[in-house]
């Protein structure tokens, strides 16, 4: 059972969601749209950065079926706004744009490279903050 889903010693509701906080098991499988509401993608999950602790890229899966074919897309963390009436992340970016975007298949490993993460900010227009 998850520690998220335990009863706390004064008996309260532990929870996994404040105004402010989200638990990142929540996060992952939260849909992406585009500003006019069109689904992009899920998080599928976020990488973090292990000094400051802070999300650096949500990552996006996109497309693929059965997980089959799927690809992952990083976004920057601070390109990603979250907005209730959808019940998940807008981004300012349109279907095209994905489809240039950094992307890599479930079996490869990018983030190994340290150039890798510069040029996903790059892509976006986004300084890179490691």
């Amino acid at each position: 059972m998850s520690d998220m889903a335990a009863t706390p010693p004064d008996g309260g509701v532990i929870q996994n969601e404040t105004d402010q906080l989200i638990s990142s098991d929540k996060v992952e499988g939260t849909a992406v749209y585009d500003r006019s509401r069109t689904r992009l993608g899920s998080i599928q999950h976020i990488m973090l950065d292990k000094r400051s602790g802070k999300a650096a890229y949500a990552v996006m899966s996109f497309g693929g079926f059965l997980g089959i074919g799927e690809k992952y897309h990083p976004l920057p963390w601070n390109a990603l706004t979250y907005d209730p009436t959808v019940g998940g992340y807008v981004v300012d970016l349109t279907r095209d744009q994905l489809d240039g975007a950094p992307v890599y298949a479930a079996d490869a490993s990018p983030w190994s490279d340290p150039t890798y993460g510069r040029g996903v900010n790059d892509y976006y227009g986004l300084p890179y903050q490691m």
